[in-house]
């Protein structure tokens, strides 16, 4: 239920729309509200009170209410405006991926929803401003609605010049990816549990027999979210057990394997009972059209390897981002080799394992922040040397089952520098980086394997 809570929320945290809209709607009621209470008490107050609150007639409480809100509308065009040339600029400049983290930025959110509900207000104020006329018509001026207009009007103004302030560092390259940083560690803290420093990352230990049924996907798209609570009640209840092969982040295709499943007890799954655990464990995987970062931790590493990638493209050529972006590639998967991956087990009540769900292992965390850098800046020895600096920092960290990792990459490293036509300087100074990094993990022979 918590891991449904999250995904809603994650859902409505990246739309521009609902603050607002829940704004606009709370204004539309004080609106009405206020007027009344200004009716009911107007005539009862001070001369003190009535002093701090707006003294003019009727026709300048219009003037003031019009003016309020013809001024707020355009200053939120001007807002969506500068919002929009934001969002494509991010996506043209650094990564398509960065969208969902501009749209659930609550100051941009906070902003639009201050000025949209400023206008509505003072629209909704003006229609109960009455003027004097024929017959017993008396002049009506809510005296408190139009302050607080114009104490939300003032708002606005303040609220405009921070919002300029924010946006000229929310388009800082540095302030994005730290941002995305920030997430990505998040979700992890979040999804997995501390590394047990004497237990090696665990293989599969699920393993099918030859007549297990496999369960197909019912849709296509990413997977967001797997209910695990729900999918292990659904063995529980099917006296089965089940194993996935996918997890969040991945893109499936209705009709493919998602896992397989089989009885508990030896036998056979009647076409019944595998009918029913292919639908009912179906619907506990959840597809969307995008990643999120709710279930899925190397969203954020994809945004930040995405990130470098573009930067090293001919059309954008900024080695320099690159290689900044990798140094928060680096700090977050040396975070990562302090956390429990691989391959997670559901138990049930007799601590039986139940459900095996498919996890990325550390290699496949490190291949997708380096292989795509080291791809594409090939040519560049600065943005190898940072690489090399990454698999130097995770030499220090990596625990010696996970030290293959590395060396592996090492050794993909020392490919492509062997490739490309650099000087006797430059080669001296990444091979001389390369060899600190094998000193560090030491011989092969020496690597002991987690079980």
């Amino acid at each position: 239920m918590g891991t449904s809570r999250t995904t809603v929320g994650d859902a409505i945290q990246t739309q521009l729309w609902p603050i607002p809209t829940a704004a606009v709607v709370a204004a539309l009621l004080l609106g009405v509200g206020l007027p009344e209470v200004d009716a009911a008490v107007g005539g009862e107050l001070s001369p003190t009170a009535s002093e701090w609150l707006f003294g003019g007639d009727a026709g300048a409480a219009r003037t003031l209410l019009a003016a309020i809100a013809s001024s707020l509308i355009t200053v939120t065009a001007l807002t969506f405006s500068l919002t929009v040339v934001t969002l494509q600029l991010a996506s043209s400049q650094f990564s398509p991926r960065l969208l969902r983290s501009f749209a659930s930025d609550q100051f941009v959110q906070v902003t639009l929803a201050l000025f949209l509900s400023t206008f509505t207000f003072a629209l909704t104020v003006l229609r109960t401003v009455r003027s004097a006329g024929a017959g017993d018509q008396s002049e009506f001026v809510p005296k408190f609605a139009v302050t607080v207009a114009f104490l939300l009007a003032v708002a606005s103004v303040v609220a405009l010049v921070l919002f300029l302030a924010h946006l000229t560092e929310l388009i800082r390259v540095e302030s994005m990816v730290r941002n995305v940083h920030r997430e990505a560690s998040g979700t992890m803290q979040a999804l997995l549990s501390e590394r047990d420093p004497g237990v090696g990352d665990q293989p599969p230990t699920l393993r099918p027999p030859v007549d297990a049924v496999r369960l197909f996907a019912g849709g296509d798209g990413f997977v967001n979210r797997l209910d695990q609570q729900r999918l292990l009640h659904v063995v529980v209840d099917e006296d089965a057990i089940v194993r996935l092969d996918v997890h969040p982040g991945t893109y499936v295709v209705r009709g493919t394997p998602l896992g397989t499943a089989w009885p508990l007890t030896p036998g056979s799954l009647s076409q019944e009972v595998a009918d029913r655990i292919d639908d009912r464990v179906t619907g506990c995987v959840h597809l969307g059209f995008e990643r999120t970062k709710s279930q899925d931790v190397g969203f954020g590493l994809r945004q930040l390897a995405d990130v470098a990638s573009k930067a090293l493209s001919p059309g954008i050529n900024d080695p320099t981002t690159a290689i900044h972006t990798l140094g928060h590639i680096s700090s977050f998967l040396c975070d990562l080799t302090d956390r429990d991956l691989g391959p997670v087990l559901l138990r049930d009540q007799d601590d039986r394992a139940r459900v095996e769900l498919a996890r990325p292992d550390l290699a496949s965390y490190v291949d997708l922040g380096l292989s795509q850098p080291r791809r594409y800046g090939a040519q560049d020895p600065q943005l190898l040397e940072r690489i090399a600096q990454v698999l130097l920092d995770l030499s220090h960290r990596v625990a010696p089952d996970q030290r293959p990792v590395v060396r592996d990459h090492l050794e993909r490293l020392r490919a492509t520098i062997d490739a490309q036509p650099f000087d006797s300087a430059e080669q001296t100074s990444l091979a001389a980086l390369a060899q600190r990094i094998e000193e560090r993990l030491g011989p092969p022979s020496t690597q002991t394997h987690g079980c």
